[in-house]
């Protein structure tokens, strides 16, 4: 196991407080990665408290069982949206509390092998669960120009989608494109080879990585089904790091709270401290919403 990647929780403490009003209570982390929030929260728990951990990704499952290292943690090598059946196999009426975290894990992006890095080459993949035959390369290389072109604008929110689809058709064309870099230069062409501050190709891979893990679908499913996670006196906690994800947890929030079966704890969205910022910059885009299900 590499034991370089060093994962920190985002805006943990916060959560911690806004969440576990319940000692001794049953909580769903939606995504454990290497599980620090887990961690973290197993600390402010008691003894018959219990974790139930999700993650797609059978490495990260493996490596947080042995981080987090406590029985109060019980983990499937399921997607978050499987929650309420679990919660029902186990003869539990539901959770009292669920963080959904919807950010990567540095793991994820920091190892070259998974795909997600723009800055390392590696292969073209960018898929959380290995079992999964979409990956990004099988989109890059078989999918037709206008499902290209949607998944750019609407995942990726990027305003050069359609010369980004044209030039990625026109690569395939002189061979496969198979590792990030091929397609980080791809898209580096259509933009002149200008370099802002972040990669132009990062739009780019936010909508591949999206379509090949139907990631909104998956919050949509797991936001839809909060009545069978959350019990009464419960909460859910949704950490977002893009528009996209941000706009579905607000809207969906917004039509609970209107119902009066459910209360927002913060009106707005919340984000990390400065300092939290300073000490790790993938908190800078992190936004925490955080509904609580009336009694």
């Amino acid at each position: 196991m590499n034991e370089t990647w060093v994962h920190i929780p985002i805006m943990a403490a916060q959560i911690a407080d806004m969440l576990l009003l319940n000692p001794g209570g049953v909580y769903v982390d939606g995504t454990l990665g290497l599980g620090g929030h887990t961690k973290f929260f197993l600390n402010r728990l008691n003894a018959q408290a219990r974790i139930l951990g999700f993650d797609k990704d059978a490495e990260a499952l493996r490596m947080a069982v042995e981080r987090v290292n406590d029985p109060r943690l019980t983990v499937f090598h399921a997607s978050y949206t499987q929650a309420p059946q679990e919660l029902k196999n186990l003869g539990l009426e539901g959770a009292d509390g669920a963080l959904f975290d919807l950010g990567l894990s540095s793991y994820q992006l920091d190892n070259p092998a998974r795909g997600f890095s723009i800055l390392h080459d590696g292969p073209l993949d960018m898929r959380f669960d290995q079992q999964n035959p979409l990956s990004a390369a099988v989109i890059v290389n078989t999918w037709p120009m206008g499902e290209l072109e949607r998944i750019l604008k609407e995942y990726g929110e990027e305003r050069n989608a359609t010369p980004i689809a044209l030039a990625i058709m026109q690569a395939r064309r002189q061979g496969e494109i198979t590792t990030t870099q091929q397609l980080a230069q791809i898209v580096a062409g259509v933009y002149g080879g200008k370099r802002g501050k972040t990669h132009p190709a990062t739009q780019t891979f936010q909508a591949l990585r999206i379509a090949c893990n139907q990631e909104l679908e998956n919050v949509q499913q797991a936001l839809d089904a909060l009545e069978k996670i959350i019990k009464p006196g419960g909460r859910a906690a949704v950490l977002t790091f893009h528009s996209l994800e941000d706009r579905l947890v607000k809207n969906r929030f917004k039509e609970l709270a209107k119902s009066g079966a459910w209360r927002l704890v913060n009106k707005h969205a919340l984000s990390p401290q400065y300092d939290e910022v300073r000490q790790n910059r993938r908190a800078r885009s992190a936004k925490l919403r955080v509904i609580e299900r009336m009694k």
